[in-house]
């Protein structure tokens, strides 16, 4: 499996963005709030793509990751894997590529946040090497709602390390 970077004008970003929601809409009645991938616009993902990267297994179309350089970390936003293609690798896939291009972006720290209720999804991160950073809620809640996680390279690791 090789990623593939996937550009604003690219013809397939239709798809893609009718893959992210319809990866997330198994979690609507589980979390609360309502994730941000079931609001996502076509124009919002490719205006998103002014400061980050899109990323895709394909073909056929079966996961995708937003890559997004902040100053200090590497943001991964909207990992979705079709249910079809779970428990194949294409989230680890996914997650080493971005572990490569943050140390290609001279950014050690990737930082990902995931909903409290997704236990197996923690589960994922801590197996790829991320830990748990901080708690945090979305505006108006009163209890946690998301994790933090963190993976960062070891000091030294070269650009194609798969840690």
């Amino acid at each position: 499996m090789t990623p593939l970077r996937v550009l604003a004008d690219d013809p397939c970003l239709p798809r893609v963005h009718a893959l992210i929601p319809a990866c997330f809409d198994e979690h609507k009645g589980r979390i609360d709030p309502v994730s941000s991938a079931n609001r996502l616009t076509l124009s919002a993902l490719r205006d998103s793509l002014q400061t980050g990267e899109l990323w895709v297994l394909s073909p056929p179309l079966s996961a995708a990751v937003i890559l997004t350089p902040r100053p200090d970390h590497l943001y991964l936003g909207k990992l979705a894997v079709d249910p079809a293609h779970r428990a194949l690798g294409h989230a680890r896939c996914l997650l080493a590529h971005a572990k490569a291009r943050g140390r290609a972006l001279g950014l050690a720290t990737l930082r990902i946040e995931t909903r409290v209720e997704l236990t197996e999804v923690h589960r994922l991160f801590r197996r790829a090497g991320f830990t748990q950073t901080r708690e945090g809620r979305h505006a108006g809640y009163t209890r946690t709602t998301f994790l933090e996680m963190e993976f960062t390279a070891p000091a030294g690791s070269a650009p194609g390390d798969q840690r």
